[in-house]
């Protein structure tokens, strides 16, 4: 069965979507508004309270099982951004050049972001381009930033 249920943080509501049958979360997307919480089966309660300490910086790791359905190439991009450690950064090309790809590959990277539906926890709010300045994300530039200035401090 897939849940959903609306958490509350620091920048607005995030929806969190599991699906009971491979006990894993398969989304966690920004949204505008609530919706009305019910069941909460244990997962969920396991996510919450990861993104409570997360929020409340006691939590720098999830420990969360997960589940991505992409491309094999959407996918490794995916397991490259779970590498990079709390409060750091990589460029797309840095991401190129630890998947063995050219440094054009870096627009492929960004797109593959652009489709990661488990935000914060498939951390691509850390990659940034190679001058430093950052470009878009799915859930608005602006909580990218908060994000990052969350985990710098």
């Amino acid at each position: 069965m897939i849940y959903s249920q609306t958490y509350q943080s620091p920048m607005g509501p995030i929806l969190i979507t599991i699906d009971t049958r491979l006990n894993s979360l398969i989304e966690l997307k920004f949204v505008k508004t609530s919706l009305p919480n019910s069941k909460q089966p244990p997962l969920i309660k396991k996510i919450t309270k990861q993104l409570d300490e997360y929020f409340s910086k006691k939590r720098t790791i999830f420990d969360i099982p997960i589940h991505y359905n992409g491309t094999p190439f959407q996918n490794k991009v995916w397991e490259e951004l779970l590498k990079i450690p709390y409060g750091n950064t990589l460029s797309y090309g840095d991401i190129a050049k630890k998947l063995g790809k050219p440094p054009l590959t870096s627009r492929a990277i960004g797109t593959a972001n652009s489709k990661n539906k488990i935000a914060i926890i498939i951390p691509c709010h850390r990659v940034i381009r190679s001058n430093g300045k950052l470009s878009g994300y799915a859930g608005g530039i602006d909580k990218k930033i908060w994000l990052l200035n969350h985990e710098s401090n």
